[in-house]
């Protein structure tokens, strides 16, 4: 681990699941206004985006999507064949919607060209065994994600996920985090020095860096227009 290092959790923006709450829909990508959102976020942080040593990001179409356009500057700098896709880090429910797509499919769109599915076994979309959708195998996956961090050298990663597997990797001892994210938010976060040496390797909140987009399902345009760069809290 590096000394001091990091991590700058974010949230993926609106995506198609998210307004109507139909979690009928396979791997629900961005909303039109989602894009937005998005793309919104990469001024924000802009400044931090050039410190930024490793982008990650679950291998869903919105978090894809998000990772792409909302911290392009650190992606472009990087090179996308570089962000870490990481199936480890995908939403916990055994829905559609929270369901990612075969390597193949993901592969043959040209939207996602440049990513390097490589971490992409054929279980990943299984939501069994590791990927099981049970509390204490989230648990499980949650505690990996923030081992695999932890192990990082780089001293500021970005890791692009969701609002429930984010509840999970940011929970504590007295279990996970209850705090709603926001579309295309983005929290820095540290390592725990008293657990940093523990399987549990808990994270503690620094502040948050940006937010570019309401909570609500009904979040329109006006809140990208809010959505400023935050302080510390």
């Amino acid at each position: 681990m590096a000394p001091n290092s990091r991590i700058i959790l974010t949230r993926h923006a609106q995506a198609e699941h998210n307004v109507d709450l139909d979690y009928s829909i396979h791997d629900a990508p961005l909303t039109p206004l989602g894009k937005k959102q998005a793309a919104s976020l990469a001024p924000k942080v802009s400044d931090l985006a050039k410190e930024v040593e490793l982008v990650a990001s679950s291998p869903l179409k919105r978090t894809l999507q998000t990772t792409k356009l909302g911290w392009a500057p650190a992606v472009q700098r990087l090179g996308i064949e570089n962000v870490v896709l990481l199936p480890q880090a995908q939403e916990c429910n055994n829905l559609p919607c929270d369901t990612g797509s075969s390597k193949e499919e993901l592969q043959a769109n040209p939207e996602f060209a440049g990513f390097n599915f490589s971490t992409l076994t054929p279980d990943w979309t299984s939501k069994q065994g590791f990927y099981a959708p049970d509390p204490q195998s989230i648990l499980n996956r949650a505690r990996w994600v923030r081992q695999w961090l932890r192990e990082r050298q780089e001293k500021v990663i970005v890791l692009v996920a969701h609002g429930d597997v984010l509840r999970q990797i940011t929970a504590g001892p007295d279990g996970p985090s209850t705090y709603m994210w926001k579309n295309a938010e983005a929290r820095s976060f540290h390592f725990d020095e008293k657990s940093v040496e523990s399987d549990d390797c808990f994270l503690d909140q620094e502040k948050v860096v940006a937010v570019a987009g309401g909570y609500l399902p009904t979040s329109t345009e006006m809140d990208i227009e809010g959505g400023e760069t935050m302080g510390n809290l």
